[in-house]
């Protein structure tokens, strides 16, 4: 006995979804959907007083003619059916073709259960790939082959084994291949977007089989799609659907369309010397043109056409613009609030230090990324172990230092004083980098503002005639109040600074 009143107390009492209601019955939501949909063509309404008995008869009974001989009933047109079925233009259904199919044969016709079973059954005797039944524009199977095609290096002669790349529209079994070198993320959203141009169009979904490029996480109930992947696929209006672990008819969707292309594509060529990339693509499309054209042994047409015929119109149409490949990755945030990606350094706002961002980069820009909200973007720089800095993501006193050059500071050093100033002059020159001594000349400044002109000029007298020329001798000497301490003439002449190679003068930053 159907539990027909519970589906329709909960639907209709509790307003349940059809997904919940099955859940509860422990039946298919598509069940649930048929039991509603024969309520409503019944004329009944509910709460209806009818015994279960009764109510089952009145839904599923059907006003056939009475015939008594089978034989007289029309058979249905199997392959209009299966053309017409896998339209997505106009949303058909198998009860709308079994309902045209009776309206064309009022004479004599067989129940929409027979109907249904039959079609499906028919569905079997076409070749494997087509059993499962796919609407024209809905789904295209990508994967990599798993078998290798040996090819020989153009470059080094070296024998290599190259992976090749398959993709199968659902409906029509057109196949589309490549040949490369790698599976890794790059070339996996490089070889989707040569196979849409290809087709000339995208299909509603894209189903990989849980490769690691295009699925970083395998999941029955929600899989993990690897970001830069999603990213195209949203780019050009499309799901990403992966094959659900642990479900065999799945993994034949996927890997029956691979199975057929190896057959076709890879096997014949298995006597081949192919040299070089080109030479394999060319090789590998040569096969590709012979499957696409070859008809079918039941369908009476080829792959290629259902391609241009059904497929094809049924597409989305690809964007103006060809997508630019943007491959995702995760980095922290350094100290110095920058992050490294490929080899340089880009800067983002200091207040990200110690955050993992998502980083975004392709050929020409680099963008960063903090809880789905862009926070970052530069040029792409390709020169390895370089720097790219932007002033408003430093801090006002980082800014401030950045303002300073050698030769600013060495003037303010100058009027603070004379031994300021070759302290100052002392300290940058000693310094390997110039940055490095800009920063300890802004210590000294720092010294001015805390303990006055006066003190810092007499500490830098006391370093420089000993020849202390660092930040911290004249930090020690004021912190200890050693300059307080038997004060020197401060009218005594300095003594002149030792000169060596490493020593350029104070002309040397009048110029800066």
């Amino acid at each position: 006995m159907r539990k027909l009143k519970e589906v329709f107390r909960l639907k209709f009492e509790l307003g349940r979804t059809h997904r919940e209601i099955a859940t509860s019955c422990k039946i298919s939501a598509g069940t649930v959907s048929d039991m509603v949909k024969r309520l409503e063509d019944s004329g009944l309404n509910w709460p209806c007083l009818l015994p279960d008995t009764e109510l089952e008869a009145a839904l599923y009974t059907s006003p056939l003619k009475e015939v008594e001989n089978t034989e007289s009933l029309a058979l249905p047109d199997w392959k209009y059916i299966h053309q017409e079925f896998r339209r997505r233009d106009y949303h058909v259904t198998l009860n709308l073709l079994w309902n045209e199919y009776k309206v064309a044969n009022p004479d004599g016709f067989y129940r929409y259960s027979w109907f249904c079973k039959e079609y499906r059954k028919w569905t079997e005797t076409i070749e494997p790939t087509m059993r499962q039944v796919h609407k024209y524009g809905d789904k295209c199977f990508v994967d990599f082959a798993g078998d290798k095609l040996p090819v020989f290096d153009a470059e080094t002669g070296e024998l290599r084994m190259a992976e090749v790349f398959i993709a199968t529209l659902g409906a029509s079994n057109y196949v589309y291949a490549d040949v490369c070198w790698s599976q890794d993320l790059p070339t996996w959203i490089r070889l989707h977007l040569d196979m849409l141009a290809f087709f000339g169009g995208c299909p509603a979904a894209l189903v990989p089989d849980n490769l690691k490029s295009g699925v970083t996480s395998p999941c029955y109930y929600e899989p993990s799609v690897n970001i830069s992947y999603e990213e195209m696929a949203k780019y050009h209006g499309t799901a990403v659907i992966p094959a659900r672990v642990r479900k065999p008819k799945d993994k034949a969707k996927v890997e029956g369309h691979v199975l057929i292309a190896e057959r076709e594509l890879l096997a014949p060529l298995r006597n081949r010397t192919l040299i070089g990339l080109s030479g394999a693509k060319e090789a590998v499309w040569e096969r590709l043109e012979i499957l696409n054209n070859r008809p079918f042994q039941k369908l009476e047409a080829s792959r290629r056409e259902l391609f241009i015929t059904h497929e094809r119109p049924a597409l989305k149409p690809l964007p103006k613009r060809r997508y630019d490949e943007g491959i995702w990755s995760q980095a922290k945030v350094h100290i110095d609030y920058h992050v490294q990606v490929r080899g340089h350094y880009y800067s983002v706002p200091y207040t990200q230090i110690g955050r993992k961002l998502d980083v975004r980069v392709t050929s020409k820009t680099v963008e960063a990324f903090f809880d789905g909200t862009r926070v970052a973007g530069h040029r792409r720089s390709w020169k390895k172990g370089g720097w790219t800095t932007a002033p408003e993501h430093m801090p006002e006193k980082h800014r401030r230092q950045k303002d300073w050059t050698p030769g600013k500071l060495a003037s303010w050093a100058r009027s603070v004083g004379l031994y300021t100033h070759r302290l100052v002059v002392g300290i940058m020159e000693r310094r390997l980098h110039p940055e490095q001594g800009v920063k300890a000349g802004m210590g000294v400044m720092r010294l001015k503002k805390k303990y006055g002109r006066e003190r810092l000029e007499e500490a830098c007298r006391r370093a420089v005639e000993v020849e202390a020329f660092s930040y911290k001798s004249i930090e020690s000497i004021l912190d200890k109040g050693l300059d307080q301490q038997l004060p020197l003439d401060l009218g005594q002449s300095a003594e002149p600074i030792g000169h060596h190679e490493n020593i350029r003068g104070p002309e040397y930053y009048a110029k800066k």
